[in-house]
């Protein structure tokens, strides 16, 4: 990977954790929290400014980041400490990180939906001669809403469970004439072991309502793409050593510059839409993993807080502290197993 692809793709997961840090620290400003220090980056310190009562610090190391705030981990006096805040101002602070990644998401989806104009519909238009989904139940105009019981927002939706077949046979419901239509078996053919789809799908015209639209379609696809792939973990269908991290994610990254360099004519408009869409998909996993309840995790925070809410008495700043000084070293080693793999996929 070319020296150029890895300085692109560090800028874009730095801007992705920048997003999520700045989050925290735009809602603890307007919620009067003081922040000590807002650091980009961990490890050693390249540069660094005080302004106010703020540290702003740039790291060696884009894989993180954090909006230090007084009062989070441990009691303090001031009035204007983390702790000494009101529960919904402190949530507010802990979520905001994750939705600034989301509206980062959703932001890039809309101008990924807009260079890829038309945009592409859930809508079925036209068959090969002879084709096995239309013989068996598919028609010209169907809008597929369902698809063995997932919910379709989009075509990628509709791509996720085409990739996971095992048997070529699918249970669709379509929209047709403006009525729900339950189809069982649909069949489509397999050529060596790969399915063949048949048909394909009509353009939408883009426009600000479609662009919106799609945006915010692909955001809710993206989100649960992530969660399912989570589960997929946990179930045993993927393994540890499928998982990326930082350096996973850069070469990821460079490999899609990479790719399309090899190229005699670089297709620029499709170089844009895949690192759009990349970019997308890591700021919107980065939201919703850290919305995990693991400690160490905006989560695990976030855990504390609703407990405090219903208990009406707060755990002692100290022990959650603890709790998350432990997630914090697991959570390292785990980067660390997973930079390790993703260092040894390279060679």
């Amino acid at each position: 990977m070319g020296a150029i692809s890895i300085v692109i793709a560090v800028l874009i997961f730095s801007m992705i954790i920048a997003i999520h840090e700045f989050g925290h620290f735009a809602v603890a400003k307007l919620c009067g929290v003081k922040v000590n220090e807002f650091s980009i980056g961990m490890g050693p310190c390249l540069l660094k400014k005080k302004k106010g009562e703020t540290q702003y610090s740039l790291r060696a190391l884009p894989i993180g980041g954090y909006c230090a705030m007084e009062g989070e981990d441990s009691k303090s006096e001031d009035g204007r400490a983390f702790c000494n805040k009101s529960v919904p101002r402190r949530v507010a602070i802990v979520v905001a990180g994750a939705v600034m990644n989301l509206i980062l998401g959703f932001i890039l989806l809309i101008i990924s939906t807009v260079v890829n104009a038309p945009i592409t519909t859930t809508q079925v238009s036209w068959f090969e001669e002879n084709a096995s989904s239309q013989s068996t139940g598919l028609e010209i105009g169907d809008k597929i809403i369902e698809c063995n019981g997932m919910r379709i927002f989009t075509d990628m939706d509709l791509s996720y469970q085409f990739q996971s077949d095992e048997d070529g046979k699918f249970d669709f419901v379509v929209e047709r004439n403006g009525e729900k239509k339950t189809l069982e078996d649909v069949a489509f053919a397999k050529n060596d072991g790969v399915l063949h789809i048949d048909f394909k799908v009509a353009p939408q015209k883009a426009n600000p309502l479609t662009v919106i639209s799609y945006a915010g379609r692909s955001t809710v696809s993206y989100g649960r793409l992530i969660y399912i792939s989570l589960g997929d973990l946990i179930s045993g269908t993927y393994h540890l050593n499928d998982l990326s991290g930082p350096v996973g994610i850069v070469n990821a990254i460079g490999d899609v510059i990479e790719d399309e360099a090899k190229e005699e004519t670089i297709d620029w408009k499709a170089l844009w839409n895949k690192m759009l869409s990349m970019a997308a998909f890591i700021t919107i996993n980065v939201g919703l993993f850290n919305l995990l309840p693991l400690p160490a995790l905006d989560g695990g925070r976030l855990m504390f807080l609703i407990c405090e809410a219903i208990t009406k008495h707060p755990v002692k700043p100290e022990h959650e502290g603890m709790v998350h000084f432990v997630g914090i070293v697991l959570l390292m080693l785990l980067m660390l197993v997973v930079t390790f793999n993703d260092i040894r996929k390279l060679f």
